[in-house]
């Protein structure tokens, strides 16, 4: 059993699980947390999965867990893993069943104020314009040869047919590409799943929100992406849909044999991996990428039709509505990267789940105008708390293979949360303090209660005390679209 005692504190907020705790582990496990989150994070068994992942082969310097922890399929969701190549592992539970889920976060020149009196017909237009729920069909019907430019170009394909700008490419991770993707690998199922689908929002956790700027930390950090106090924001959390879990399922149940061929031993079947150099995991990885870039294809189609449900509901009305992208960013995927280790730098498979990566000043993956501030991390809160925006550092490159938090991190599971809160009590809470949502089911609602995740402000301050990530500003919705 793993209790509070089996963990030291190595500093404030940084809490170790040491090599010596169990005979299979080949590096400490590390967790980012205040007291409170830790004593979190012991309720279930997230912490457990971090030390499991800390005996994969090829792991180095640390298992990393953040402060919004929370059991997930093997890898605790929160949890950063790097693996030196090539010898270095591949698992699909370190990236997760939605493969690139992430962020996309729309700023305009108008203020919040000046949208009110508009606010419930673009609230709307937004639940009509972008289709969301488990089995929404989206406004493309892709043939097969187009279907397959997607998966192999993502947002390219979405700038080559009018719906992306070269801005949107610019300010999103990889610029819109994973590059390696190749559709060879990624089953008939698969992508049928996903044909229909891009340009959707699905269900669960994912939405669309209508932010107001509430607070700047940073005024020339904030000025240089566009973001001004009072001002209109647009926030996109959402992934590769049915595509990406059929993926995932496809390589985790190949897997299971996989990891019996290379005589890999697992504390925890549900940690199948491969070589990443190998046959396995390269398959793996071109249907990764594959999943990786529909998902940034299907947030920038979400974009386009957002800018057209503000031009449906403001054109004429209100002025500086226009919506410009400040980044799109990724916090479920394995990338291949160079970091330091002791000393010396280091190719390695960082698997992120949960994660969000959150590059310093200086990294050439940046665009031009930003590669001097560093990358813009993107912090979505659970529904009806703040959203913050930060920026990557130094720190993280240092302490956590460039990564940070990706959210606030469920602490109810969503079965409990559906026995504990009642959808139509909360969606009438919500509008008691100026929220409008618009949702297809008061069951899911009920799953993505506040009540139902840790406090996001709070673990945001870890993250910006331990230098693994800047404060720059303070979102707070006015409108939520959900599945």
């Amino acid at each position: 059993m793993l209790g509070r005692e089996n963990i030291e504190r190595v500093a404030e907020h940084v809490w170790e699980i040491p090599r010596t705790f169990r005979q299979d582990m080949r590096v400490p496990a590390r967790l980012y947390a205040d007291q409170d989150l830790l004593d979190a994070a012991l309720l279930d068994n997230s912490i457990v999965q971090l030390v499991n992942t800390a005996t994969l082969p090829g792991i180095v310097k640390y298992a990393i867990a953040m402060p919004d922890i929370h059991q997930g399929y093997g890898f605790p969701i929160g949890g950063v893993m790097a693996t030196r190549l090539p010898e270095g592992v591949i698992s699909p539970g370190g990236v997760g069943y939605d493969i690139n889920c992430g962020v996309r976060l729309l700023v305009a020149l108008g203020s919040v104020q000046e949208i009110q009196p508009y606010l419930e017909d673009i609230a709307s237009r937004l639940y009509a314009n972008c289709p969301s729920g488990v089995g929404s069909h989206g406004p493309l019907h892709l043939s097969n040869a187009e279907l397959q430019r997607v998966l192999h170009d993502g947002s390219r394909w979405m700038l080559d047919k009018g719906y992306a700008s070269l801005l949107d490419l610019d300010r999103t991770e990889e610029f819109g590409r994973i590059a390696g993707a190749d559709a060879a690998f990624v089953s008939d199922r698969a992508q049928e799943r996903g044909r229909s689908q891009l340009g959707t929002l699905g269900a669960g956790n994912h939405f669309i929100e209508v932010d107001k700027v509430a607070e700047v930390y940073d005024d020339a950090a904030a000025a240089r992406l566009g973001i001004y106090s009072g001002n209109i924001a647009v926030q996109i959390h959402c992934g590769s849909r049915g595509l990406g879990h059929q993926i995932c399922e496809d390589y985790v149940s190949r897997f299971q044999k996989t990891a019996r061929d290379y005589g890999i031993e697992l504390p925890d079947r549900q940690l199948v991996c491969a070589p990443f150099d190998s046959k396995d995991g390269q398959e793996y990885f071109h249907a990764m990428a594959c999943a990786a870039n529909f998902a940034f294809a299907n947030r920038q189609l979400l974009a386009c039709m957002i800018r057209r449900s503000f031009e449906e509901a403001l054109m004429g009305k209100v002025k500086n509505f226009e919506l410009h992208q400040v980044y799109d960013i990724a916090h479920n995927m394995a990338k291949v990267e160079e970091h330091y280790v002791g000393g010396r730098s280091v190719r390695v498979c960082v698997h992120r789940k949960g994660a969000t990566r959150a590059f310093g000043p200086g990294s050439s993956v940046l665009p031009d105008d930003l590669r001097d501030l560093g990358q813009p991390v993107l912090i979505p809160g659970s529904m009806g708390t703040a959203s913050y925006v930060l920026i990557g550092t130094k720190g993280a490159m240092e302490e956590t293979f460039g990564s940070t938090c990706h959210g606030a991190g469920r602490v109810m599971s969503r079965a409990k949360a559906k026995r504990m809160v009642r959808g139509t009590a909360l969606r009438d809470q919500l509008k008691s303090r100026g929220i409008l949502v618009c949702a297809g089911s008061m069951s899911g609602l009920a799953e993505e209660a506040p009540a139902a995740y840790k406090d996001v402000a709070r673990v945001v301050e870890v993250v910006h005390k331990l230098g693994i990530g800047r404060k720059i500003a303070r979102l707070e919705p006015v409108a939520v679209i959900k599945g």
